[in-house]
């Protein structure tokens, strides 16, 4: 889970876009690598984000980055700053 902070001190996160059927929303999976505090072995978990997407532009596939906003709906508190790269 890259986790940064923007210039306006909201998150950011890097995630894989898992949904987009949607109107003007996408699903974006976040994945965290995370140490097991007893086996001590890397584990990755996944976050999933609804995040606003107002031009309908990301597909399934595309590594986007999303930034923390204000709660557009009851689940949707994060939008769409860039797309990174496209799926093939």
């Amino acid at each position: 889970m890259e986790q940064t902070k923007a210039k306006s001190g909201k998150k950011e996160f890097v995630g894989v876009v898992k949904s987009d059927k949607m109107d003007k929303t996408i699903v974006v999976a976040v994945e965290n690598m995370t140490l097991h505090p007893l086996y001590k072995k890397y584990i990755t978990r996944t976050k999933k984000l609804k995040a606003h997407d107002e031009t309908n532009d990301a597909r399934i596939g595309d590594k986007v980055r999303v930034v923390e906003c204000r709660p557009i709906s009851k689940e949707k508190c994060w939008r769409l700053a860039a797309v990174l790269e496209r799926a093939r």
